[in-house]
């Protein structure tokens, strides 16, 4: 990416631009998945990786999924679980260590793990003596690899500095702080308030305690948000100056996620008010010398995130930007998603269902896709254009046997529009994301995407703006 991050953006360009598409975290995105993929499907491929010399040699990435919270957040898309009952986290451990040892008699005892990652929910539901149970448990079954990258998602209400030294005991390196915004008003329109001392305090006590790394998640587009209010909250987090930065946009889809019924639609800022709270605060980051990974991320110049990108290292999954090599992901817990080899998998979503398939001494897979030669080519491309902002033609003719500017003669076509908008800059060797072009790279890769060409139903997707 080259040129400022302030590029004006016009109105006429946000107009056109505000629609809905994929965060591509994956290509083919999850909605494609199909319930034709079966837990069988899903375990020839944990036996092909089994029985593959170069798949084993490759190490591992896991995530645990753990669903619980004890309050509602209005805002909030993930798969959750709203209780007080920390009873329940009892059972769901016994099934995690089901579902892990059905995985290890297909995979083999042992495999090297170089990333382990707690999400939600809110992992910190469990409680200090659950946390140890699971960790141990996957010490047991899995090999954690010198220098394995172990984080887990924070809910500041859930945590305290003696909380902290047991994650540190565990061997937790990172930790990601769900922060949103310290607005009260918009802290109260999502109903969920957190003062900002509490998080400024937690920071404190865990660089005391040595993390390697620590993130802080915000959103912006929440009801009751201003470019003002919101250019207060990035002020503050610039002082804090966590490691990482994830500055997500809110997603409204009140149709597919029930809590966010609660949200107004009128409620929400316009597309416009958006891109400002955007550009504003990739200013005020880059500012206080975060440097712009991509899309939503932000780390300090001496973060592994940003030597990633600086390399031509950097990579994306499930769980957003990472610095892991494209390694088989295992996605263990209720709703987890999972890729191994040239596949991907998706847990049961309820808890009944999950239980279920477990009780029966099957995975509880339910539904995925084994890619064709094609989703493997065009995710190659959508990924470089969202992890590097650039793409040279020759890299993918090498590794896929093709003709670039043939195999993608309709795309490179559709692109020109988008170079003539100043979003793209194409070359006779390549493609390259301008500075402009970053707050819409969600359009730039649509154009690579088979399944928007032929289904272009895009109301199940957030809105790129």
């Amino acid at each position: 990416m080259s040129g400022s991050s302030t590029t004006p953006i016009s109105e006429k360009l946000i107009q056109q631009y505000d629609v809905s598409g994929p965060r591509y975290t994956s290509y083919p995105t999850a909605d494609r998945f199909v319930e034709a993929f079966s837990a069988s499907d899903y375990t020839l491929a944990l036996e092909q990786r089994r029985s593959g010399a170069a798949a084993m040699a490759l190490p591992l990435s896991l995530y645990v999924h753990i669903p619980f919270c004890e309050s509602l957040c209005y805002y909030c898309a993930c798969n959750k679980i709203i209780t007080k009952h920390h009873d329940r986290a009892t059972a769901y451990l016994r099934y995690l260590e089901r579902e892990v040892d059905l995985h290890v008699r297909h995979l083999g005892t042992g495999q090297v793990v170089s990333q382990l990652h707690l999400g939600g929910g809110s992992p910190t539901f469990l409680s200090d003596a659950e946390l140890r149970t699971l960790i141990a448990m996957l010490r047991r079954q899995f090999t954690l690899a010198s220098g394995c990258e172990l984080s887990i998602e924070i809910d500041p209400r859930t945590i305290d500095a003696s909380r902290l030294d047991v994650l540190a005991e565990l061997g937790f390196n990172r930790l990601s702080f769900g922060v949103q915004d310290f607005d009260t008003t918009v802290q109260q329109a999502v109903h969920r308030i957190q003062p900002a001392s509490q998080v400024f305090d937690l920071m404190a006590a865990a660089r005391e305690r040595g993390f390697e790394s620590i993130n802080v998640d915000l959103i912006y587009g929440l009801p009751a948000q201003t470019p003002a209010s919101f250019g207060q909250t990035v002020a503050q987090i610039t002082q804090l100056l966590p490691d990482r930065i994830a500055l997500y946009a809110y997603a409204h889809l009140p149709e597919r996620f029930k809590p966010q019924r609660r949200i107004a639609s009128s409620d929400i800022p316009v597309a416009s008010a958006k891109v400002a709270m955007l550009a504003q605060s990739m200013k005020a980051l880059m500012d206080a010398g975060y440097a712009y990974i991509g899309m939503d991320h932000f780390a300090l110049p001496q973060d592994t995130l940003a030597v990633a990108k600086r390399q031509g290292r950097l990579h994306r999954n499930f769980q957003g930007y990472s610095t892991q090599p494209d390694c088989d992901l295992i996605g263990l817990g209720v709703s987890s998603i999972g890729r191994v080899g040239a596949t991907y998998s998706q847990n049961a979503k309820t808890l009944e269902e999950y239980y279920d398939f477990l009780d029966q001494g099957q995975l509880a897979v339910v539904r995925g896709l084994a890619l064709s030669r094609d989703d493997l080519v065009r995710r190659s491309v959508i990924m470089a254009l969202m992890c590097q902002g650039q793409l040279v033609f020759e890299s993918i003719e090498l590794a896929y046997l093709i003709d670039f500017k043939s195999y993608f003669e309709t795309e490179l076509a559709a692109l020109a529009a988008q170079q003539d908008q100043g979003l793209v800059s194409l070359s006779d060797t390549g493609i390259a994301v301008t500075a402009k072009g970053w707050f819409f790279v969600r359009a730039v890769a649509m154009v690579f995407d088979r399944y928007l060409q032929t289904d272009r139903t895009r109301a199940k997707f957030s809105r790129i703006l």
